[in-house]
């Protein structure tokens, strides 16, 4: 595939591995396009443009994706592909069609589930075992054109959002390595993606880590762990501080089901009744002033247990 050419839209880790995977697979890139980090988000992930630039590779950063002049800029490179890669912006169709054999999207998650923003954290959130990576054509509407391939990665009991995402990124390089052959040929497999109802997700907000305590344990374990850092966290207030908890776990005793969700301590450590009988230990939490001292408190808990609400 030495020859074929493509112009790349990327971002994040899954931009930089599957940059590099065409980088290694012998494609000529003439055109990068990234996005400029936002100063309010904290940047915990490989940066597209550093690495295009490393390769010589030349890189554009619009402030917009789909204005006049990047669309002809991208027509008159006349590429075989274009490619999307976790890029922040939905491509307009001159994009889409600027590619004489194809526009294609990596997707974060088994499509046709989780269409839309942010597919990782919300399998987390709604307790998936797995997710994975998907390699589809692109269409006018999101996440929703013809499937070329797949790959399942597990989410584990205790996998928190960044550990998940890690296992996409890797399942993403190696959909695009196998994949990149049978495009070349014209032989990849192209089979149409069904669009299911309530499968599209918007963009998560900090907010939206509000923690409820009325949900069950295993609720708010996946709550916790799909927003724990570096994503904004899951809170609450607890006794008149706001709490962001960052790891907990299900163990394996109940209590007795309760309109309350009850904070006590037992043997040193922290754990929270849930409402449904369900019980959580908390292993990391930060209040204003710092870390939350789990094994001091969990004295004064065991004496005065606090209901959350």
């Amino acid at each position: 595939m030495s020859t074929a050419r493509a112009v790349v839209f990327a971002y994040h880790d899954v931009g930089v591995r599957c940059l590099k995977t065409l980088i290694s697979a012998g494609i000529e890139i003439p055109l990068v396009v990234t996005v400029k980090d936002d100063p309010h988000e904290t940047r915990w992930f490989a940066s597209v443009a550093a690495t295009a630039a490393d390769y010589g590779l030349t890189v554009m950063t619009p402030v917009e994706a789909n204005t006049p002049e990047l669309e002809r800029a991208v027509a008159q490179l006349r590429p075989d592909f274009l490619f999307s890669f976790y890029y922040r912006s939905l491509l307009g169709v001159p994009l889409l069609t600027a590619a004489r054999r194809g526009a294609l999207n990596m997707h974060g998650s088994l499509l046709p589930k989780y269409r839309g923003r942010a597919p990782v954290n919300w399998a987390i959130v709604r307790g998936e075992r797995e997710t994975g990576a998907t390699l589809h054509y692109m269409v006018e509407r999101a996440d929703a054109g013809d499937i070329v391939d797949q790959l399942a990665v597990p989410i584990l009991v205790d996998d928190d959002a960044r550990e998940v995402f890690n296992k996409v990124t890797v399942a993403a390089e190696a959909i695009l390595a196998r994949s990149l052959p049978g495009l070349a040929a014209g032989t990849a497999p192209r089979r149409p993606q069904p669009i299911e109802p309530g499968q599209y997700f918007g963009r998560r907000t900090p907010e939206d880590g509000r923690i409820d305590w009325r949900r069950s344990a295993l609720e708010i374990h996946n709550l916790v762990r799909a927003v724990a850092p570096p994503f904004p966290g899951a809170f609450a207030d607890i006794d008149g501080e706001r709490w962001s908890i960052h790891r907990t776990r299900l163990e394996p005793r109940t209590t007795a089901q309760s309109p309350r969700a009850r904070l006590f301590g037992a043997d040193g450590r922290c754990y929270v009744a849930c409402c449904d009988g369900g019980v959580l230990r908390i292993l990391s939490a930060v209040r204003a002033h710092g870390p939350v001292d789990l094994g001091a408190l969990a004295g004064a808990l065991q004496q005065r247990p606090v209901l959350l609400s």
